[in-house]
């Protein structure tokens, strides 16, 4: 609707150009807006206030100029000046009657946008070592990053997922140091768990699981190829259960990407090698430095250090190199909070391989503060010092977990409890949305058992001119801000705008359902409103699977 009342400012302005009352044919970037306020209309331009200048006269007499070109009638009911020149556009019931027809004609496809035109993106989310279970936290990227990738694919983005597998390097040694001197342990050996190590009973349960499998013979073993082999045990131990829990969590990648396969491809030797050869990596004290601080970084960053082991972001630097030569045109990185000093430096990397720095985006997904009834909450920690992801699923499910996850900008630290999440009420925000699909259906099927409609998910909208209700209109007019939302998550990487969104038109449902009876003894008006509410009932489903939130036809 915005796009054709910008159609209908800019042919007004072009014919007060043709006939003489505006001096200048150019048209200064405006905004349509909806006003805040009902009484302003349903949308409202400062297209006068910004062409005063190229005009060269006062932003009101510009807009009674255009408001006199501005045929009313079927669409447009008025128009108004306010203020300094804003024009207010009050458009009539019919006006809003094809956006049902739309939702039924575009069905699943409704909202999509092509804004992206098929530019290729990669988000790579989650990404955790896999040295133990996923936590609350990852659970919170987990969303944040599977919704991006469903909403910018919506948009017209080309997307592909990825989850990059950090199996290389100190963290994976640790790892299986950790289980080897469990392993001792369990075999009776008096030695003292490192500091270092990592804690928790899954490393017991590991460990466990090898003496099953090996018996205390493996224990003779060189300590090296031990550990070795412990390490490998456990991680792809540790990556099968991440697997698992995220499937759960309804959430699959396009692809699992290692990071022991750059290395074994030479990769990052190769990107040291390149940057060595336009001069961007140094040796200085017996390492070798990438010269971060010429890409904007605050200093420069070692790639391989003076014993001459490559550092994590020798491989990082590997990796995005690699992205790009994948053909992605955009990447975007999804951290948890805690990895916002080193944006820079991969940045730095990325526009040193000769990309643009817009190119590379990072989304920091803050902290998650568990709460019970209110109050701070610690679950059992089986995992070590952290709450699994799987605890969370298991005690309020996949669709409430999601939901609470992206309730707020990820920006912004988020409270999230867990007595809420499993109530059964309009307090708890995934039933007070997921309430409204399914009681529509349950409408519809009564509306079938009456032998009012055929089929409860009919494919025209019918009698839609008798919807006049004032609550009838507003419902339209969400329902036709829906692409707009998808257009606007998209534009800015915030999916938390599709859950405000789903709030607010399940409130206007509960108001109107409030209100009015959907099944009435008259006939006609009775299928008028169904038209409605399979429209609201389609809209919700099609927002609520862009969050990865299943939409129940009973509740």
């Amino acid at each position: 609707m915005k796009h054709t009342i910008k159609r209908i400012v800019l042919d007004a302005a072009q014919k007060a150009f043709e006939n003489g009352a505006l001096v200048s044919e150019q048209i200064p970037e405006m905004e349509i807006e909806e006003p805040r306020h009902q009484a302003h209309g349903d949308f409202s331009t400062n297209f006068a206030m910004v062409s005063a200048a190229v005009q060269k006269m006062a932003p009101r007499k510009i807009a009674e100029i255009l408001v006199s070109l501005i045929e009313t009638g079927s669409l447009i009911e008025k128009v108004e000046i306010a203020g300094p020149g804003f024009i207010n556009f009050f458009l009539s019931n019919k006006a809003w009657y094809p956006v049902i027809d739309q939702i039924f004609e575009q069905d699943k496809r409704y909202g999509a946008s092509d804004i992206g035109k098929n530019e290729k993106v990669q988000v790579e989310f989650v990404s955790a070592n896999p040295t133990g279970p996923l936590h609350v936290g990852h659970g919170r990227g987990a969303a944040v990053g599977d919704s991006v990738g469903n909403i910018l694919c919506f948009a017209g983005f080309d997307v592909q997922k990825e989850y990059y597998i950090n199996d290389s390097g100190r963290q994976i040694r640790t790892l299986g140091t950790s289980v080897w001197v469990r392993l001792l342990q369990k075999s009776g050996k008096e030695v003292e768990f490192p500091e270092d190590c990592y804690k928790g009973d899954y490393i017991i349960d590991l460990a466990s699981e090898i003496h099953e499998k090996e018996g205390d013979k493996f224990i003779q073993k060189d300590e090296d190829e031990a550990i070795a082999y412990c390490a490998k045990f456990a991680a792809k131990k540790i990556l099968k259960g991440i697997k698992e829990d995220l499937s759960d969590f309804g959430i699959t990648f396009d692809q699992w990407f290692s990071e022991q396969s750059l290395y074994d491809a030479g990769r990052v030797q190769k990107a040291i090698d390149d940057f060595k050869t336009k001069d961007l990596i140094y040796k200085e004290d017996g390492a070798l430095w990438f010269r971060a601080q010429d890409f904007g970084d605050e200093k420069n960053r070692v790639v391989v250090r003076n014993n001459g082991l490559t550092t994590y972001f020798a491989s990082d630097i590997a990796y995005h190199m690699e992205k790009y030569e994948r053909g992605f045109d955009r990447v975007i990185d999804v951290w948890g909070a805690d990895h916002h000093g080193y944006i820079k430096r991969i940045d730095a990397s990325v526009v040193a391989s000769g990309r643009k720095s817009e190119q590379f985006e990072v989304i920091l997904v803050q902290l998650v503060n568990l709460l019970r009834g209110g109050k701070p909450f610690q679950m059992s920690k089986r995992a070590g010092d952290f709450v699994t992801l799987k605890n969370i699923v298991d005690e309020v499910g996949k669709d409430a977990a999601r939901f609470m996850f992206l309730s707020r900008s990820y920006d912004s630290g988020l409270d999230f409890d867990l007595e809420l999440a499993k109530q059964k009420n309009s307090d708890n925000p995934v039933y007070y949305v997921q309430y409204v699909h399914a009681r529509i259906t349950g409408i519809l099927l009564k509306a079938k058992q009456e032998n009012i409609i055929q089929d409860i998910d009919f494919n025209k909208g019918k009698n839609i001119h008798l919807l006049n209700a004032v609550e009838e209109i507003n419902l339209i007019k969400i329902l036709n801000a829906f692409k707009e939302n998808v257009e606007k998550s998209a534009q800015t990487l915030h999916p938390h705008v599709i859950f405000t969104y789903l709030m607010s038109l399940a409130s206007a449902f509960h108001s109107y359902y409030n209100k009015h009876k959907v099944i009435t003894d008259d006939q006609e008006q009775t299928l008028a409103r169904l038209s409605l509410v399979l429209g609201v009932k389609k809209v919700i489903r099609n927002a609520l699977t862009l969050l990865g939130v299943t939409a129940p036809e009973r509740m």
